[in-house]
């Protein structure tokens, strides 16, 4: 038999060079794949919109842009990188520490490929829909609604992480793009052109969409509010917030406004429900990411993002990634008012089981972080012990909850040697939208307006500890949390209890960095971070946020290198 398949090779080989050496032999149409022209059909156009919606999802663990995990959270100070030790996946220990980052680091090149792949699609869709007749496609207007939401999404992802990127539309010729320079446009003006696609998406997106999963016009005027929210702390060169622009403020307001005249969302009245696969699709959903599974591909569209999250035990199995920090827990506690100790909070930490009956916390932290001795993720006989840990001498002893479920959740797959589900990650919640219009509206100086909004928040969580309960029947942890009262309710003061707020509502979902380098406060809250943590990780020892420089990853070498040196390296780098 081995004899048989080396002559069949040698015999092979000797017919490709004889073949070769006619020019014909190589001019064959591929067989099973549809020339440029074919795809310009409304059939073959909606398969090309639907291409682009998969890549929202199409993220791998080594580069998430899903739940921006290592990027949002491990830069933040909220989460530790995790995994078996400072080597496992090193670009993420470089995002931890700051002081290890490079240039050339593959996985920073690897998001940039990634996420400009869905820009790619969104083009190659509106290219066609643009030459397409619309009587031809009666949903041609929708469909270009679609992909300048998903084409603005894509290019917020990058403008939050590298701040300087080349802009390219569907107007510009492949053969150009190597033209197009990452500073050809301004901070400003990069912020408009991404904040254009979704006036488009408002303008011309129903306010509903017979399909689950696709944008509409609310998700269109929610992710034009965060952008405005974003563009409107104007930044140096540098990355120093220089002012706020209080223009862009009002129109957060109003779009914010018209996002909940909609009728179509609300809170959920358990915050749990947020993170679990029953609640994909409800009332707080504003626009989410679809996964799916035993969907007719090989492994299902699950969520390969997250994938390296679980934790070490026999039920999953791999890869005790994204830990909580022993920052972020302590950030929970409460005063006698059930308020947060915005100062004081990390004096002491909470580690022993006592601790958290013996402090009282924001209930939040239940469902955000997984405790040895708690049950997890509200199973109150699965209970997180120690041994699921995987390396707790550098990492500690906390998990992240929310991206995770059960082994017996209809949702949950396992894709050797990893774990994954097809439960949706949402991209914006109402909650987000709420607290984007406090946000507003605080820096606008009508901050004894934004004082419900952040309690109606608090509300929420204070009445969401029903599935927060140990096998005895009892509460889990010491929950005491109340309503900021409207005394004393300055700007400065409202100010910090909304950046508060925001951490503890969305803690562990991508977003805490961002909103410090947008807030002009990365470098002081990241160092003090680090001046403490240090003490209790040796990893971090050498941790060090330089203001200037770390507010934004740098350009990728290799995408300098493509340019031939038309990209600008960010600065400090």
């Amino acid at each position: 038999m081995k004899l048989f398949k080396s002559s069949v090779l040698a015999v092979s080989l000797l017919t490709l060079s004889f073949g070769c050496s006619d020019k014909d032999f190589l001019e064959v149409q591929p067989i099973g794949a549809l020339s440029d022209e074919q795809l310009n059909t409304p059939a073959n156009i909606e398969k090309q919109v639907i291409a682009a919606y998969s890549q929202l999802g199409n993220d791998v663990y080594r580069a998430p842009y899903t739940s921006m995990w290592p990027y949002g959270n491990v830069r933040a100070g909220d989460a530790y990188k995790g995994g078996n030790g400072t080597a496992d996946v090193d670009a993420f220990h470089f995002y931890e520490t700051f002081s290890f980052n490079r240039v050339d680091v593959g996985n920073t090149d690897e998001l940039w490929f990634l996420i400009y792949i869905g820009i790619s699609r969104c083009n190659d869709a509106l290219r066609r829909l643009d030459a397409v007749d619309a009587a031809a496609m009666p949903t041609k207007a929708v469909r270009q609604g679609e992909m300048r939401f998903l084409r603005g999404h894509f290019y917020f992802l990058l403008k939050e992480l590298f701040k300087r990127v080349p802009y390219i539309d569907q107007t510009v010729p492949t053969e150009q793009y190597a033209t197009i320079s990452n500073v050809a446009l301004s901070n400003d003006e990069l912020w408009g052109k991404i904040a254009d696609d979704f006036r488009f998406a408002v303008a011309n997106l129903p306010d509903t969409q017979p399909e689950i999963g696709r944008a509409n016009k609310s998700a269109a005027q929610a992710y034009l509010a965060k952008t405005l929210l974003y563009q409107a702390y104007v930044q140096s060169d540098n990355h120093a917030v220089t002012s706020i622009d209080q223009v862009k403020l009002n129109e957060v307001v109003t779009l914010t406004n018209q996002v909940a005249a909609s009728g179509k969302y609300s809170l959920h009245a358990d915050y749990a429900t947020n993170f679990l696969t029953a609640g994909d699709n409800g009332s707080e959903s504003v626009f989410a990411i679809q996964f799916s599974r035993n969907d007719g591909t090989p492994k299902g569209r699950t969520d390969r993002g997250n994938c390296l999250n679980y934790p070490m035990n026999p039920d999953y199995g791999c890869c005790g990634f994204h830990q909580p920090s022993q920052n972020l827990v302590n950030a929970y506690k409460t005063d006698a008012q059930g308020l947060p100790l915005f100062t004081t909070f990390n004096n002491s930490d909470l580690v022993t089981p006592a601790d958290f009956q013996n402090n009282s916390v924001d209930p939040r932290l239940d469902h955000t972080v997984a405790i040895p001795s708690h049950p997890y993720k509200y199973l109150p006989t699965f209970v997180f012990e120690n041994s699921w840990l995987r390396d707790p001498n550098t990492y500690g002893v906390y998990m992240s909850m929310k991206e995770n479920v059960l082994p017996s959740d209809p949702s949950f797959q396992k894709t050797p040697p990893f774990m994954t589900s097809s439960k949706n990650w949402a991209i914006i919640r109402y909650a987000d939208v709420l607290l984007w219009k406090a946000e507003a509206l605080i820096e606008l100086g009508r901050q004894s307006e934004a004082l419900p909004i952040i309690n109606q928040i608090r509300q929420r969580a204070a009445n969401s500890t029903a599935r927060l309960k140990n096998a005895s029947g009892g509460n889990t942890s010491n929950y005491r949390i109340g309503q900021y009262p409207s005394t004393n309710w300055t700007q400065q003061y409202a100010r910090e209890a909304l950046r508060y707020e925001r951490r503890m509502e969305f803690a562990m979902e991508g977003f805490r960095f961002f909103d410090l380098t947008r807030w002009g406060i990365a470098a002081n809250t990241l160092n003090t971070y680090f001046d403490r943590e240090k003490t209790k990780r040796l990893y971090l020892q050498t941790a060090r946020f330089t203001q200037g420089r770390d507010e934004y990853l740098p350009i990728p070498i290799n995408q300098i290198n493509f340019s031939k040196g038309l990209y600008k390296q960010n600065p400090g780098w």
